[in-house]
């Protein structure tokens, strides 16, 4: 707990105490103080006290004692901003707008084709879609999606960047259909909008039954924004640490979490955990889960860790069935670098992924940084 969390709950207790009657209360107070109404001694004891609009509460007393005091660094600064105070603000009028809808689906067909046609007919947006979407029977037998068919705009996963070229994001489906969306933005991710039209609903806050008004809002500015955190993950080779092979190391930021497991293997998974360069621990079990606040709610929550808002500045390491009691869920700063390592004692290799895609095998050697 903070110095200052400490400072006011003493603060309420002595107010707690002093509203109590007591003998010597009347003998030693003179008759100002007696004249004292409550919200005057609760005005008093509260001075001095700032609150903010962070999710702090009372900012953190700056002093320690008569000569120490917190060095001045704007770059050691961390600010947590309310989440009701950030606003969605347009430097100028969005003009395009990629829609993703859960694969597989045919109950997202519909909704799909209602938006996509207002979004072009009504809003005079460019619609951008996956390119498989354009060879989809269900969707070419629609009589509604036929005269927008020539209008909209294709891409394929990997070949085609779309950095600069989306102004927002709508998502039809579920969490994994978000995920996705960001998976295809490896630098600034677009506003995403994400219907509730799948399974799980932790990140699609939004129903489909008003969505010309809901979408209208957000073209116009009038929503609130949630900030989530992405975490960088790099995979480097004991063998090809500088890219000999010509093929540049895997560097991708994902939103949920990285998940480092026994795969195949009837092994336990033996992995060395460093934080910041220090051994923390040897994790021996199933896997290591490390995630963001936002995939707090996710693989980490089943594994036994708790749930973190997500603007909290945070990252959470879970162990997956832990053969030792020692080590449990932990919470470390945002701002640190976790490695992880296949340990020299380790019987068998490891196999990572990013938020459940792109799996790739750990041999000796090899490690993952985060």
């Amino acid at each position: 707990m903070m110095e200052s969390d400490l400072a006011l709950a003493k603060a309420l207790t002595d107010l707690d105490l002093s509203s109590k009657p007591r003998s010597s209360d009347n003998v030693l107070n003179n008759n100002e103080d007696c004249k004292k109404t409550h919200a005057t001694r609760l005005k008093e004891k509260m001075a001095g006290f700032r609150r903010t609009r962070s999710l702090n509460a009372p900012s953190p007393i700056q002093q320690f004692g008569p000569c120490g005091r917190i060095m001045k660094n704007s770059a050691m600064v961390m600010t947590i901003q309310d989440p009701a105070s950030q606003r969605l603000t347009w430097y100028k009028p969005p003009l395009t707008v990629l829609v993703i809808k859960k694969v597989r689906d045919v109950s997202v067909l519909q909704p799909f084709v209602e938006l996509v046609n207002w979004l072009i007919v009504e809003k005079r947006m460019v619609v951008f879609v996956e390119s498989s979407i354009m060879d989809d029977q269900h969707l070419l037998n629609n009589q509604l999606f036929i005269p927008v068919f020539d209008k909209l705009m294709t891409f394929k996963e990997g070949k085609d960047d779309l950095t600069d070229k989306i102004d927002f994001i709508v998502c039809l489906g579920g969490d994994g259909t978000l995920l996705y969306a960001s998976s295809l933005f490896q630098q600034s991710v677009p506003p995403v909008m994400a219907f509730h039209l799948g399974s799980l609903g932790f990140l699609t806050p939004f129903e489909f039954d008003n969505f010309q008004e809901q979408v209208t809002n957000v073209l116009e500015g009038h929503v609130a924004l949630t900030l989530r955190s992405r975490l960088r993950c790099i995979i480097l080779r004991k063998n090809d640490q500088n890219g000999k092979d010509g093929k540049p190391p895997t560097n991708l930021l994902v939103l949920n979490e990285v998940v480092i497991d026994r795969g195949p293997s009837p092994y336990l998974s033996n992995v060395d955990l460093y934080l910041d360069g220090k051994l923390i621990t040897s994790v021996q079990g199933d896997g290591l889960i490390v995630s963001t606040p936002t995939g707090s709610t996710a693989y980490a929550v089943a594994a036994g860790a708790s749930m973190i808002h997500p603007s909290v500045p945070a990252i959470m390491v879970t162990p997956i069935c832990p053969h030792s009691l020692s080590f449990r869920p932990i919470v470390v700063p945002a701002g640190v670098e976790l490695k992880i390592m296949v340990s020299p004692e380790a019987r068998t290799t490891a196999w990572v992924s990013f938020d459940g895609r792109k799996r790739q095998e750990l041999c000796h050697g090899d490690r993952s940084e985060s």
